[in-house]
């Protein structure tokens, strides 16, 4: 892994480039967004439909060793070549952290060991670095993230410090089994919603050999005010050079805040949702461009999301978003889909969840240009100015 920086304005948002896969592929320019996936493909857009999705935005995609602790067993994945065999998504980069559901376990065994128990469709199970490790050789990710104990923010300092502890043993357990060293480890940084665990652990794990970092535990009940405190502390001592990745946060405001923030990758399952709940994402991406009479025409009668379930998309024969080159823009119409999803065909999904990756993509890539421009601070004004306007109005767009 190769990971450039440039930082074109004073403030801490980046712009970088993530080469993968030995420089063959197109690098992956960051700010980005890494595609949410269940057992490594999105949750319901099948493999020969993901060539309809921005490329070489889309090439990274989230990964949960987790997802892979019962079925198929890491042996027979193994066997396999891994996951990108098994999916057949050789061209595609993985990312794995464990963000799914994970709760840490005291002391077991009367040893030194460590273990985390996650939630499967078989039950709890306890993992510890050993059998993590295991799951990551198997797996075969591009990158990869060590196991954290993230913890709520309204845990006590004990608490909080105990987490780090942990975090950092299982690091250098990680690390220690690590075939290739730290090439492609992710060091995660824990501490709850204390600034100084925060640094404290951010200060340990840029001691360690990883080739970047993993910021685990946000969005588990801190404030918005909070976290950009948070946020900046780890920033500010981790070193430049290396890539950073948040999971959880994915509400476009969260992602504007660890843009900010000086964060390069974004995961989580915000697109799962919308798409599991029948909304699509129809926000202008063109802020930068839109002209006052425009921008108010748009705070007016815009929202961020519409809810393709509601009765008066039935006779709607016009695409999710004007002008959106996805496929399901380009082929099918508001009436459609409406009709996919009261009749609770699967195609809705599958349509509803290219239209919403696509779009959101689109909205890395607006943050990326706005960037290069630098006007990110006033992209992400006049982002949340519109988003305020639609909850004052009380618009029923959702």
């Amino acid at each position: 892994m190769r990971f450039v920086v440039s930082k074109p304005s004073a403030g801490k948002a980046r712009l970088g480039a993530l080469y993968l896969g030995g420089g063959v592929a197109p690098p992956v320019e960051t700010p980005a967004l890494v595609v949410p996936t269940r057992r490594g493909l999105p949750s319901f857009i099948p493999k020969d439909l993901l060539e309809h999705l921005p490329y070489p935005d889309s090439l990274l995609l989230h990964l949960s060793p987790i997802h892979f602790m019962e079925c198929p067993s890491t042996k027979t994945i193994k066997n396999i070549g891994g996951v990108h065999q098994m999916v057949g998504l050789q061209d595609r980069f993985f990312i794995a952290s464990p963000s799914d559901s994970v709760e840490s376990l005291p002391e077991y065994g009367g040893t030194n060991k460590l273990g985390a128990t996650f939630e499967t469709p078989y039950g709890r199970r306890l993992v510890n670095p050993k059998d993590y490790m295991e799951m990551i050789s198997a797996t075969g990710p591009d990158l990869w993230a060590s196991l954290a104990d993230e913890v709520p923010a309204w845990v006590t300092e004990k608490r909080s410090k105990l987490s780090i502890d942990r975090t950092l043993k299982w690091l250098d357990d990680c690390l220690s089994l690590d075939q290739e060293k730290g090439a492609s480890t992710l060091g995660a940084v824990v501490g709850g919603a204390s600034i100084e665990n925060r640094k404290k652990c951010a200060t340990e794990v840029s001691m360690r050999n990883v080739s970047g970092f993993w910021l685990g535990g946000f969005g588990l009940g801190e404030n918005i005010e909070e976290r950009s405190a948070l946020l900046d502390a780890v920033t500010d001592i981790l070193p430049e050079e290396k890539i950073r990745f948040v999971s959880r946060l994915g509400l476009p405001e969260e992602v504007l805040q660890g843009v900010a923030a000086g964060i390069d990758l974004f995961d989580s399952t915000y697109i799962f949702h919308l798409t599991i709940g029948g909304f699509a994402l129809v926000f202008p991406l063109d802020i930068l461009e839109e002209t006052p009479e425009a921008r108010s025409r748009n705070s007016s009668g815009n929202c961020t999301k519409i809810n393709l379930r509601a009765t008066i998309y039935r006779k709607d024969t016009s695409p999710i978003v004007e002008k959106c080159s996805c496929y399901t823009c380009q082929n099918h119409t508001r009436a459609y889909l409406n009709h996919l999803l009261n009749v609770h065909e699967m195609l809705a999904q599958i349509l509803l969840e290219i239209h919403n990756t696509h779009h959101y993509l689109g909205f890395f890539r607006s943050i990326r240009r706005s960037l290069q421009q630098q006007k990110f601070e006033l992209f992400r004004q006049r982002f949340i100015e519109s988003r305020r306007a639609h909850l004052t109005e009380a618009i029923p767009c959702s």
